[in-house]
């Protein structure tokens, strides 16, 4: 009687210490036979590109956005991830669109940018889109006071947000507090993506804000100069920030996508 009870006991402590944020979860849309994989950024969740992955849905693409290592429960689960938590992430969603779907194009926003680089540096796709890819961290936000990763434990910082309107409600749903730890995890992946650029070869549309205040704008001059892709095109997004699947400006950035994976 012992074992069932203690099973039991164990199943119940690891749900209590990893529910998810509504809007946290995983979601697959079911359309055609080409797919689409959405990656999500840095502590935010899969909420934050339904909106794209409706609107691509619609157009007869499969899209599935795969919750990413750490995302979507609390800022403690976050701090016990690492970089290839989350690329390893990237890797389950990635193997469970190509089980459905005969092509395979990816878009990632922001940190889910450099995991779509990535992938596509050692993984066979079709085409690949970058929002607002962080090659280059926005000086404002104090990189340069940030501690030795040694020295982080389990300190944080508050991650202030406006509230966005006409977005679903989990959208805004992001973490408060933003692990130091994890920031070190994302610097290291930005120094990674920027080795692996010459090994990407699938066409690439990259887009960045205009007024984006997270990740420079001429990080999207960086990955056009240093891509290995002959089919390579940039887009800079007048008068919008770094939430491009979001802003006020998206459905200028849904259509520019859908145009580039259908030509």
């Amino acid at each position: 009687m012992a074992a069932p009870l203690l099973q039991g006991f164990i199943v119940k402590v690891f749900l209590e210490a990893n529910i998810l944020i509504d809007g946290g979860e995983s979601f697959l849309l079911k359309g055609g036979s080409s797919g689409v994989l959405l990656i999500h950024g840095f502590t935010g969740l899969p909420a934050e590109l339904f909106l794209l992955g409706q609107f691509l849905n619609r157009a007869g693409f499969t899209v599935h956005c795969h919750r990413l290592a750490g995302h979507g429960t609390d800022e403690n689960d976050l701090m016990r991830t690492t970089k290839d938590d989350w690329f390893n992430s990237v890797l389950d969603g990635f193997f469970i669109l190509r089980g459905v779907c005969d092509q395979i194009f990816v878009v990632g926003h922001s940190m889910g940018g450099l995991l779509t680089l990535k992938l596509a540096s050692e993984r066979s796709v079709d085409k690949i889109v970058t929002l607002a890819a962080p090659i280059f961290i926005d000086d404002g936000l104090g990189l340069k006071n940030l501690p030795p990763k040694e020295f982080c434990g389990n300190a944080c910082i508050v991650q202030p947000r406006k509230k966005l309107n006409d977005v679903p409600q989990a959208a805004n749903d992001v973490y408060k507090k933003m692990p130091l730890i994890s920031v070190h995890e994302l610097l290291s992946l930005i120094d990674d993506v920027k080795n692996l650029l010459p090994n990407v070869t699938a066409p690439i549309l990259i887009m960045h804000g205009e007024e984006d205040h997270t990740a420079q704008p001429r990080s999207a001059r960086y990955i056009m100069d240093n891509v290995g892709s002959r089919t390579k095109k940039v887009i800079t997004v007048p008068n919008s920030g770094h939430l491009l699947p979001l802003d006020e400006n998206r459905d200028f950035v849904f259509e520019e996508i859908l145009d580039f994976l259908r030509s």
